[in-house]
């Protein structure tokens, strides 16, 4: 059965920032979803219950006679018996006026910027007795914006499925990749280009692998860096990160680099964390 979260609240508090962090719990989100259309939106929602378990969308409540249209959304959908909640995000008139001052936006409502907020926030006085929960971004920053909401869809943000692990192998004589968040040498192994067998394979083929693995620094290292990876992982999540790449080089990007990341990749996911490997220069014909 669909669960919808209705995010409304003042220009500037936020809400499109929540929405992104609902995405990164997996739910389906639209911004700005015109009042008119939410209907129809619902019934798609009930016909694919797989696809649209988790649902968060939110409104723009400054539109001409929102409200009424509002207050008849909600009917339809309790018709249709979706059960939903309603959000909404305020700040103080001092928080959105330096906030609109900093990304130097226009208020939608064309007025002065203090007359624009407080004609908004008027507008908004019918919508507080239908909320369930009010969240005041004044203070906060991201990553207790999203703890909050974390808290909200009653979720836990230890959980390791909501941090998306990219691995990724590379040659260091292509260049160290831009979104990398970190980056780990192995060129102090030896290089299994220089054993003539081994030169045109690469770190999936079992002769290379083995090469790689007797070595007493792979070993040890290995045993040191998948723990470090391990031990550290629970803390990228509690900071509110969502998506980390870790980035595995050597000279070429096809023999050292290609095995570590494999090996660091099955760790992972052992360790039942979401991982995707990629191997971006093991195609590539040098060292």
């Amino acid at each position: 059965m669909t669960k919808l979260y209705i995010v409304l609240g003042m220009s500037g508090t936020g809400k499109s920032q929540a929405l992104k962090i609902f995405e990164d719990f997996g739910f389906v989100c639209v911004d700005n979803m015109p009042v008119e259309i939410i209907s129809g939106f619902a019934d798609i929602c009930l016909e694919n219950p797989d696809r649209y378990e988790n649902v968060a969308i939110s409104l723009n409540s400054r539109e001409k006679e929102f409200l009424t249209c509002f207050k008849d959304l909600l009917a339809v959908l309790k018709k249709k018996k979706i059960k939903y909640r309603i959000i909404l995000f305020d700040a103080s008139d001092s928080v959105l006026v330096k906030r609109y001052s900093e990304a130097r936006h226009r208020h939608p409502l064309g007025k002065s910027l203090l007359e624009a907020i407080r004609l908004e926030r008027k507008a908004m006085d019918g919508i507080f007795k239908t909320v369930d929960k009010s969240i005041d971004t004044t203070s906060l920053n991201i990553i207790e914006l999203k703890k909050v909401i974390s808290v909200l869809i009653g979720v836990c943000r230890c959980r390791k499925q909501y941090l998306n692990i990219s691995i990724l192998s590379f040659g260091y004589k292509y260049g160290i990749p831009n979104d990398a968040d970190i980056v780990y040498d192995v060129r102090f192994l030896a290089n299994p280009y220089y054993v003539p067998e081994l030169k045109f394979k690469t770190g999936k083929d079992e002769a290379v692998k083995r090469y790689i693995e007797k070595q007493k620094e792979f070993k040890a290292f290995f045993n040191i860096f998948s723990k470090l990876i391990d031990r550290t992982l629970p803390a990228y999540i509690e900071q509110g990160k969502s998506y980390l790449t870790i980035a595995i080089g050597c000279t070429g990007g096809k023999h050292r680099s290609v095995l570590t990341a494999e090996k660091l990749a099955e760790f992972l996911k052992n360790k039942k964390y979401k991982v995707k490997l990629n191997h971006r220069d093991i195609l590539c014909c040098s060292a």
